[in-house]
């Protein structure tokens, strides 16, 4: 009995230090949260044995990993986990070699206990060379009938159109709010967090549909302040406040503003981004609109390849000046 108990400590010790976004993943496809359309045509290829090589694309966060993990787990046995399943992540083992070697092997053999196929997970396969997709698709070829391959990516045109030919593809979107925050409750209840309704909020439109983002923003957030709210979500993730936003889309329009960002050491790449929502939602004339709006995605490329921010940060004033002033001749 001590024994037995002595060896339980460390396993729950084990999970109690794990990162929430491994702690709360879906183990089963009835625990997944979106996309029903998807798991719904999944879950008949399992259970009709028809399951074709897939290939599973969207942004991070998006639960595609999660999606064939419980697939996988569905499929085979704990014991045969192991011998049944090969998970790689192509952007560490991108090359040639990796194809030609490890998955080569694995998709080669076959189980003399075991009748079914063996499934071979690549995540990041968008992060393959050419050369090992090349490579990949012959292999695929010759071990259909042994092997099932799923690939997961977040941008569909990098995988080669002879990959994709052979995969049957499912495309996961963002995921909403009211799919997000029902999860989110859950790990709070869970984990006893204090959070105010203005910090769910937040964990939620931040991520903007990435529910691994929104469980570290949570976890991070909870372990820095104790409690989460709107401010401590944003103060944590150094993104810029709405109201900070607010101000500043106020003052380049009627005022200068470099006093706020001096400090509050706000990353104009972050300033951007926010201020791109807010231009929408002014009424502005659309000739208006539309030099702003071009103005801005120059400035964000500018930035994109190392120019300094002072200057680019200058750049964005002269535009929002220049906005102004067209708008009294407009007006």
């Amino acid at each position: 009995m001590e024994t037995s108990a002595l060896k339980q400590q460390p396993a729950a010790a084990k999970i109690g230090n794990l990162p929430w976004v491994e702690k709360y993943r879906p183990q089963t496809l009835n625990d997944l949260i979106s996309h029903q359309d998807i798991l719904s045509a999944i879950q008949k290829f399992i259970s009709e044995d028809r399951l074709p090589h897939l290939l599973l694309s969207g942004p991070p966060g998006t639960r595609k990993t999660s999606t064939i993990l419980a697939c996988a787990k569905q499929l085979y046995k704990d014991k045969e986990f192991g011998s049944m399943v090969l998970e790689l992540n192509a952007s560490d083992d991108q090359g040639i070699d990796t194809v030609q070697g490890p998955i080569l092997s694995f998709a080669s053999t076959r189980t003399i206990f075991k009748k079914g196929f063996k499934l071979v997970i690549l995540d990041e396969a968008d992060a393959m060379t050419q050369d090992a997709r090349n490579a990949l698709r012959r292999v695929i070829e010759k071990f259909t009938e042994n092997t099932r391959f799923c690939l997961i990516c977040n941008y569909l045109s990098k995988i080669i159109p002879a990959l994709q030919s052979w995969c049957t593809r499912f495309r996961f979107g963002p995921l909403t709010p009211e799919l997000m925050v029902p999860r989110l409750e859950h790990v709070v209840e869970e984990e006893k967090v204090e959070i105010s309704e203005d910090g769910m909020k937040a964990l939620v439109t931040l991520p903007s549909g990435d529910m691994r983002r929104a469980l570290n923003i949570l976890q991070s957030t909870n372990m820095a302040f104790g409690k989460v709210t709107e401010e401590t979500v944003y103060t944590c993730t150094g993104h810029p406040l709405m109201s900070d936003i607010a101000n500043i889309l106020d003052w380049m329009l009627n005022q200068d503003f470099t006093m706020l960002k001096t400090l509050k050491g706000l990353a104009l790449h972050d300033i951007l981004t926010e201020i791109h929502l807010f231009v929408h939602r002014v009424d502005f004339p659309s000739s208006v609109r539309i030099h702003l709006l071009t103005k801005m995605a120059d400035i964000e490329y500018r930035l994109s390849v190392g120019t300094n921010e002072k200057i680019q940060l200058s750049s964005l004033i002269a535009a929002f000046q220049v906005t102004r002033d067209l708008i009294v001749t407009e007006g």
